[in-house]
């Protein structure tokens, strides 16, 4: 019985001193995976990061390419492209700044440009009439828009507002300018 015992705790001994290097082996895995975590998180950090700063080199990069633009055509061409493709003005809050912005250079350039380009004497009136032209599309592509609704698809902020720039533009109120269309009809 006493060789059983000892030989028990020979076992017992013998577990102890795997249990301990199981720890120490738990140990050594948990700060490994702790590394690499931490290893991981700064890879993605670091990938985000240098994505954003790309991002910004080629916005930076466009807005100079755009800002350098000294032929006024090519800039005339770049405004109806940008605004065709991604139709700013039907934001309320779009205005000469933001497409100033959108384009890279100053609101004075930009000024300068709607002086001596356009038929329209200012970028506020562009945008006041690509508004108007999208308020007569919906208004005879879309009858069952309310003239409130007509104004906030076409970026008006204010029904009223709508209201004056088809009067100005075509002399009759939106409401005349549907019943004229579906009377044709």
């Amino acid at each position: 019985m006493n060789k059983e015992i000892e030989q028990y705790q020979e076992e017992i001994e013998s577990l102890k001193k795997e249990v301990e290097r199981l720890k120490d082996e738990l140990v050594r895995l948990l700060s490994r995976n702790l590394d690499l975590s931490e290893r991981l998180e700064y890879d993605v950090e670091l990938r985000r990061r240098t994505e954003v700063a790309r991002e910004i080199m080629e916005g930076n990069i466009e807005r100079q390419r755009n800002a350098d633009l000294r032929d006024d055509g090519q800039l005339m061409a770049l405004i109806e492209m940008r605004v065709e493709k991604e139709r700013p003005h039907l934001k309320p809050d779009f205005d000469a700044a933001a497409l100033a912005e959108m384009l890279g250079v100053s609101q004075a350039r930009l000024v300068q440009l709607f002086r001596n380009q356009t038929i329209h004497r200012t970028p506020e009136a562009y945008i006041d009439n690509l508004r108007t032209l999208a308020a007569l599309r919906l208004l005879r592509d879309k009858p069952n828009y309310t003239i409130a609704v007509v104004a906030e698809e076409a970026g008006f902020s204010n029904v009223r507002t709508l209201q004056r720039r088809i009067q100005e533009a075509i002399g009759m109120s939106p409401v005349d300018y549907r019943l004229m269309l579906t009377r044709d009809l």
